[in-house]
């Protein structure tokens, strides 16, 4: 009898295509049982997870507000926490979370919390934010009481997040936001982590097949073994930094992946300098890894095919471990440079289905419409 009279509240976990989907689902099984917990056993709460891009055209956050409350009363939902891996803005600042507890609404950017222990990150925002909202739509709860809830979970646990502005018309009463350098660096790195920047070597394949046939002919090139075995360390870092930078910038120019704002506020200014970082960082760390997927791949095939007194007689050098790994270390700048260049068969939108989300590349695709109108 005493399970029957308790409230059920329904929470619907409202989020975008692709990995706040994914976020969203790992919540929801284990959110019902550890919000009962949490809330005393007073109440039972039962969890839904709704794929929907709620953000597609918009980047305002009170925009976005305006949807969820629409969205929320047409489905009579009592609770909604939506997320997006779309970083947002508000006062030239980094929203982390905006909460509505009239209209019982939560708007979370997943980038905003860093890229390292996402999962656990949002569980632990998303069940603050729950029984921020519960609290406040309780039976005789006043307006008063729940338009300032306790910021300790917010502030203390997810440091550097503070408490930010929030203007008179706007639908939400209470907001988060990163602030300072830390701020912005957890921005930038939840950003790229959404780009899962490591699809960008096996979704360049045109790119890669040139990379791996320059270094597989590299490798064989008596020419090659003596410049190899005669370059310093020095040497061969400038290789490595020139041949990925080439890459690097070859991706950025020719699938036009560097964003321009033609808008002149500072916050505009402020949003370009982050979607251009975050590209910079995500199509680096994926040259880098096809770097040192070409080393490995030179120095297995070296192994393979190389004969010792064949490259002894062309270099005067013999063929040990340091000679192996001079050569793949080489010839992979030599493989990167080819595959820089093999990376213009590859489309634009190839390589930006590679280097970006799916909630990045719609918002490019709106981004250049409008550039284009």
């Amino acid at each position: 009898m005493q399970a029957s009279s308790q409230v059920v509240t329904v929470v619907v976990l409202l989020a975008d295509p692709d990995a706040p989907t994914v976020v969203a689902k790992r919540l929801a099984r284990t959110l019902p049982a550890r919000l009962a917990e949490k809330s005393g056993r007073q109440r039972r709460f039962a969890v839904e997870v709704v794929s929907r891009p709620f953000t597609a055209d918009a980047e305002d956050p009170s925009t976005l507000m305006r949807r969820i409350v629409e969205d929320g009363s047409a489905e009579n939902w009592d609770i909604v926490v939506a997320l997006t891996d779309l970083p947002l803005h508000s006062h030239r600042r980094r929203l982390v979370v905006d909460l509505s507890h009239q209209h019982g609404t939560a708007l979370l950017s997943l980038p905003s919390l860093g890229g390292w222990r996402l999962q656990g990150k949002a569980r632990r925002v998303v069940e603050e934010a729950v029984l921020s909202l519960a609290g406040s739509r309780s039976p005789g709860c006043e307006r008063a009481a729940y338009r300032r809830p306790p910021l300790g979970p917010f502030a203390g646990r997810l440091a550097p997040i503070r408490p930010g502005p929030v203007d008179e018309e706007e639908l939400a009463d209470l907001r988060y936001v990163a602030d300072g350098p830390r701020g912005y660096v957890k921005l930038l790195v939840g950003m790229v982590r959404a780009n899962r920047p490591w699809r960008l070597v096996p979704g360049l394949s045109k790119a890669l097949a040139a990379a791996l046939a320059t270094g597989a002919i590299a490798t064989v090139d008596d020419t090659v073994w003596s410049l190899a075995t005669s370059l310093g360390t020095p040497r061969l870092v400038v290789a490595t930094v020139g041949s990925v930078g080439l890459m690097i910038g070859w991706l950025i120019v020719d699938a036009n992946l560097w964003h321009r704002t033609t808008k002149g506020s500072p916050e505009a200014r402020q949003r370009s300098v982050l979607y251009n970082t975050s590209t910079l960082v995500t199509v680096s760390i994926g040259a880098v890894v096809c770097y040192v997927g070409l080393m490995l791949v030179s120095f297995v095939w070296a192994l393979f095919v190389l004969n010792g007194h064949v490259f002894a007689s062309a270099t005067r050098h013999p063929l040990n471990a340091q000679n192996y790994c001079t050569l793949s270390w080489f010839v992979a700048s030599i493989a990167t440079v080819g595959g820089a260049l093999g990376s213009g068969l590859e489309s634009d939108e190839a390589i930006r289905a590679a280097a970006y989300s799916t909630r990045e590349q719609e918002r490019r695709h709106m981004l250049q419409g409008e550039h284009g109108g």
